[in-house]
C-alpha cells in the first residue's frame, strides 16, 4: 500500500476538523544521535491518532518535545493554532498538553483523589469537594476509579485511570499515551478505548504510541508512521490499512508474521514444577503450589495481566529466587535447591525481562556479556584468551543479527531489540534443553518481534521445551502449544490456544478461572 493512501480523514472525522497539534519539521539531536530529522506529526482535534514505528524511530523523542521534557534543536510546535515554544512540561501542561507514561507516578499511600490534584490542587483543601469533583470527572468519561480508594490497593488498569484523570484534572485536550494496553487484560483494554472515544467524541485529542497494530486499527482514527528520525507515512484514514501495510511502512518492508509449526508431537517431560511456592521481595507469598509440566518441542504460554506471579516463576525456576515449598525438576533431575550454574550446566537457558542488571551487565563491554556463561571454555591457562572471546562475541553477533557498533563499547549502549537478541543468543549458544524466556519481545518494533520469535520457534522445531512468559496475549495464541493462565500466584486456567477465545483467556486473567487440559 502507498503511503499517499493515508492521507484522507476517516469518515466521521471530518475534512475541516482544526489541527489540535502539528509539529513541523522536528529536529531533536543528541551526542552522536539524531533522533528526529524532520519529522512532522499532525493530529485533528477530536480524533484518535497512532504514532507507529520502530525502536529508534524517533517516537518517544518527537511526543517528548511536545510534553516540553526535550528542547527541540529545530522546527514548529503548533498547538490550537498558536506556535508554542516549551521550555518545561509545566509549560506543556499549561497549554493542554498530557502525557500518561509507561511507569505510572503516583503515590501508593494516598487516595486516587489525593494522586489527582496532588502538585495542582489549592493551597489549601476541601477535600470533600475534590473528591466530589473527582468523582464526577471520573464519571464521565466513564472512568471506573473510587477516589476514596488508596493507589495500592488498585488493579494495573485501575491505576492508569487515575493517571488519565490527572491529565483530565489539568485540563489537558491532548492526552499523549505510551504503550498504554501493555499491561492491561482484554477486557481492561476494551474498556480504554471506549473511554479514549468518549473523550475523542467530547472534542479531546488522543496520541496513541503501540506496536500492537491490530490495537491500533481497532482504536484510533488516524496515523502517522516514523522511520529513521522521519515521518514516512502523513496523517490521514485508517479505513481500508491492514496490518500488514502499518508493518511494511514501519519497517519499508513487508513483515512475515511468525506461527508455531504444525502437527509437531511433545516429547519426553523436561522440566517439571510440583507445588511449588515462593515468596515475594517483600517477604509476601507470590506462588501458590503451582504444578507445571513442559516437555520437549513444545510451547508452553503463560499468560496474565503483570505482578500476579509470573516474575517469581521464572525467578524460582531459573534459581534466583528459592522456593518455600514443592520440587523443581530438570530432564528428571531434582535441581530444587541447586544454583543458577548448575541449572545453565544440566540444560537450562534463562531470558529474564529485566534485560539490564539480570540479563546483561551494562556497565560491561559486549564481549563481556557475550562470554559470561562460556567464558571458563575461553581460558589459556588461568588467563582469558581475548582472541578466542572477540571471535566467539562476533560469531554470535552476525549469527543472531546483533546490531552493534564496537565490541569493547559498554553494552548499555545497544538498543532494546539489539540487547535481546544478544541475551538470547547467549543464552542458545549453549543449546539447552529448556528455555524460559520472559517477556522477550516486551518494547520491540516489527522487525525486532519477529526476530526474536522466529529464533523461539526454531528452538521448538529443534526439540527445546520453551516456557514463554508474555503480557502480549496475540503472541501467546500464536506461538503456544499450550496456554496457562496465572492469577495472584496461581495457575487460573489451563487453555488450548487453538480454540480459546481472547475473551475466554481474558476472563481468566481478570480471575475467572478457566477450562481446558
Amino acid at each position: 500500500m502507498n503511503v499517499q493512501d493515508l492521507s484522507e480523514p476517516r469518515a466521521g472525522s471530518g475534512d475541516a476538523a482544526p489541527m489540535a497539534v502539528d509539529l513541523r519539521g522536528i529536529r531533536k539531536e543528541f551526542p552522536g544521535v539524531v533522533a528526529c530529522d524532520g519529522a512532522n506529526l499532525a493530529v485533528r482535534a477530536g480524533t484518535i491518532h497512532a504514532l507507529l514505528g520502530e525502536n529508534g524511530a524517533g517516537k518517544t523523542s518527537l511526543v517528548n518535545v511536545l510534553g516540553g521534557v526535550y528542547l527541540p534543536d529545530g522546527g514548529e510546535i503548533w498547538v490550537h493554532g498558536t506556535q508554542q515554544q516549551f521550555h518545561s512540561p509545566a509549560d506543556a501542561i499549561a497549554a493542554g498538553i498530557g502525557m500518561v507514561h509507561q511507569e505510572f507516578r503516583l503515590v501508593p499511600t494516598l487516595t486516587v483523589a489525593e494522586n489527582v490534584v496532588l502538585g495542582s490542587a489549592p493551597r489549601y483543601l476541601n477535600m470533600t469537594q475534590i473528591t466530589e469533583r473527582v468523582a464526577h470527572l471520573a464519571a464521565t468519561y466513564s472512568l471506573d476509579a473510587d477516589p476514596t480508594r488508596p493507589v495500592w490497593q488498585l488493579s494495573v488498569g485501575e491505576r492508569q485511570r487515575v493517571e488519565i484523570l490527572k491529565a483530565l484534572w489539568r485540563d489537558a485536550d491532548v492526552l499523549v499515551l505510551d504503550e498504554p494496553t501493555a499491561v492491561l487484560t482484554p477486557a481492561e483494554a476494551a474498556d480504554l478505548g471506549l473511554t479514549l472515544r468518549a473523550m475523542a467524541d467530547r472534542g479531546r485529542s488522543v496520541i496513541y504510541i503501540s506496536h500492537k497494530l491490530d490495537e491500533v486499527l481497532t482504536v484510533c482514527d488516524e496515523a502517522t508512521v516514523l522511520r529513521g528520525g522521519l515521518t514516512v507515512a502523513q496523517p490521514g484514514s485508517l479505513t481500508g490499512v491492514e496490518r500488514s501495510d502499518l508493518a511494511q511502512m514501519m519497517v519499508g518492508e513487508a513483515a512475515a508474521e511468525v506461527q508455531r509449526p504444525a502437527g509437531q508431537p511433545s516429547g519426553d517431560v523436561v522440566l517439571a514444577l510440583d507445588g511449588i511456592a515462593a515468596l515475594s521481595d517483600r517477604g509476601f507469598p507470590a506462588l501458590h503450589s503451582v504444578d507445571l509440566y513442559l516437555h520437549a518441542g513444545e510451547i508452553v504460554g503463560v499468560a496474565g495481566v503483570s505482578g500476579n506471579g509470573q516474575k517469581e516463576l521464572a525467578e524460582a525456576i531459573a534459581g534466583l529466587r528459592p522456593v518455600t515449598s514443592g520440587s523443581v525438576r530438570l530432564l528428571g533431575a531434582d535441581i530444587t535447591g541447586a544454583s543458577p550454574r548448575a541449572r545453565s550446566r544440566g540444560g537450562l537457558a534463562y531470558v529474564p525481562e529485566d534485560r539490564l542488571g539480570v540479563g546483561l551487565a551494562p556497565h560491561m563491554s559486549v564481549v563481556d556479556n557475550a562470554v559470561v556463561r562460556s567464558y571458563r571454555a575461553m581460558r589459556r591457562g588461568v588467563m582469558l584468551d581475548l582472541r578466542r572471546c572477540e571471535d566467539f562475541c562476533k560469531s554470535l553477533v552476525e549469527r543472531f543479527g546483533v546490531q552493534v557498533g564496537r565490541l569493547h563499547s559498554d553494552v548499555s549502549a545497544l538498543s532494546g531489540g539489539n540487547l535481546q537478541r544478544l541475551l538470547l543468543g547467549r543464552e542458545l549458544t549453549g543449546e539447552p534443553r529448556v528455555l524460559v524466556a520472559a517477556q522477550p519481545t516486551r518494547g520491540l518494533d516489527v522487525a525486532g518481534i519477529a526476530a526474536i520469535q522466529e529464533h523461539i520457534v526454531a528452538q521448538r522445531s529443534a526439540g527445546v521445551g520453551v516456557l514463554l512468559i508474555s503480557e502480549d496475549l496475540d503472541e501467546l495464541l500464536a506461538l503456544s502449544d499450550r496456554l496457562i493462565v496465572m492469577y495472584e500466584g496461581r495457575i487460573a486456567a489451563r487453555l488450548d490456544p487453538t480454540t480459546s477465545s481472547r475473551a475466554e483467556v481474558g476472563a481468566a486473567m481478570a480471575g475467572g478461572g478457566g477450562g481446558g487440559t
